[in-house]
């Protein structure tokens, strides 16, 4: 995302007053105590999906083991070294290098078929201190393969399937009026706005909304839902990225589930698919091994410090960090299971999440014929699904199509599933750290789409 929108939700520094929530250099491979391509747990299991193996590594411990010598560990795919490489492009140039092009680090997990042919980790978890400054190489920690990085806007992919989980059950329906379910939701229009146009990106609610000042999350949360419409926007006409719409969708959930999401999470997603490494506020589930030696840093110059283990999303945190559009946390690896869920059909490992034709729903365009207005990126069309972003050359490279579903989030997360290709490409980053300005994740994503698309038939 270019600093343009980061500006506009409201990216304060160590001034700020105000949130709005949106959502190596010379090229020659480089090794070192952060980087390894991975296939095997740390028992020595292959680490795998689906019907290909389940195998997860224990909380706490790396989810897989270099191959010696930098070759490509058994299991894994040849183009898995051309991932690595890929991605030590973008890394910081020395030891001693302040800035970045790309990221300090980045782990990335292809499935192809639910075999894993691709787990590596590169880099850095943290490089940098608050100020930002580098920091002595004593003080870093080295990005692991099961390193737990900030989700940002991914987290409105699980929103998603929370509350399609609801309609599953009979308990929402789509059409309705947001309305129905929130009497709270109240301004000139918003009488139009469905369920369904908030997870299309069509409310025409904004991109943000003001939280500060307010003295609870109780007005915070009032303040969220009596967010007014964009000046002219028509409720279901036009494609406008807006995280409060992601923000309602949750209330919606904590609504009818009489679960606050982070609950809800659990009990109905992360725990019947055995995701230990995924959730919001991880400082409070994570060992304090664990959290000095997994939790990816992402800025390091805002009014709250370095952030590590923190959301970075400025209104997700002054909701308490639990909120529909921002706030999850999770490892590649716990990512993967996300796509090859959907990739499935709804179920994982023999147990159904999703009804099959609720997933179909779930991929198909929205949008189709619709105008999209997004000055940071005046190419991207409007294609949508419910949740999930559909074919988008921008981030998913030659992998993009018209069935070809995801979503990036701002720290510099991304996730994408090409189904004719039976692919899941979970790439995490930490672009963030210590300055957002510095990158634009986008081209190594389309990057890495390229490479994969070339590389698998």
């Amino acid at each position: 995302m270019p600093v343009a929108r980061r500006t506009l939700l409201g990216a304060g520094l160590a001034v700020a007053t105000s949130a709005l929530a949106g959502c190596g250099d010379d090229g020659a491979p480089r090794s070192g105590p952060g980087d390894g391509v991975t296939a095997t747990d740390a028992a020595g299991n292959r680490v795998g999906f689906g019907s290909a193996g389940d195998s997860t590594a224990p909380p706490g411990s790396p989810s897989a083991t270099a191959a010696p010598g930098g070759g490509v560990p058994a299991g894994q795919a040849p183009y898995a070294r051309d991932v690595t490489t890929l991605l030590r492009k973008h890394l910081p140039a020395t030891p001693q290098t302040v800035t970045h092009k790309g990221f300090p680090g980045a782990v990335a997990v292809v499935l192809v078929d639910g075999r894993t042919t691709v787990h590596t980790a590169v880099g850095e978890a943290l490089r940098y201190g608050a100020g930002p400054k580098l920091l002595a190489a004593s003080q870093r920690v080295a990005m692991r393969p099961d390193s737990i990085f900030d989700l940002a806007s991914v987290t409105k992919v699980y929103t998603a399937i929370l509350l399609l989980q609801q309609v599953d059950k009979g308990r929402v329906d789509l059409g309705a009026p947001v309305r129905d379910y929130l009497p709270a939701f109240t301004g000139a229009g918003k009488e139009r706005v469905t369920v369904e146009m908030l997870l299309t990106h069509t409310s025409g609610l904004p991109v943000g909304a003001k939280v500060t000042g307010l003295s609870d999350n109780a007005a915070r949360w009032n303040a969220v839902l009596s967010t007014g419409l964009v000046s002219g926007a028509v409720p279901g006409d036009t494609f406008r990225y807006s995280s409060v719409g992601l923000m309602v969708a949750g209330r919606i959930v904590e609504k009818v589930t009489g679960q606050r999401l982070d609950q809800a999470l659990k009990s109905n997603l992360t725990g019947p698919l055995g995701l230990r490494d995924t959730g919001f506020n991880p400082r409070t589930w994570l060992s304090g091994t664990a959290q000095a030696g997994r939790l990816v840093a992402t800025d390091a110059r805002s009014s709250r410090g370095l952030l590590r283990g923190t959301v970075h999303d400025d209104v997700a945190n002054h909701l308490g960090g639990i909120a529909g559009h921002a706030g999850i946390f999770a490892t590649a690896t716990d990512l993967a299971v996300i796509g090859q869920l959907l990739l499935n059909g709804g179920t994982h490992q023999g147990r159904r999440i999703l009804a099959a034709a609720t997933v179909r729903r779930m991929l198909t365009n929205h949008n189709a014929g619709k105008p999209a207005v997004d000055p940071e990126r005046p190419n991207r069309t409007a294609a949508h699904g419910l949740g999930v972003v559909l074919n988008q050359s921008w981030f998913m490279g030659r992998l993009a199509s018209a069935r070809t579903f995801g979503h990036t989030g701002f720290a510099g997360p991304s996730f994408l599933v090409d189904p004719d290709r039976k692919l899941v490409l979970a790439l995490l980053t930490n672009r963030a750290h210590p300055n957002w300005s510095w990158a634009n994740p986008d081209p190594v994503r389309a990057a890495v789409g390229d490479l994969l698309a070339r590389e698998v038939s």
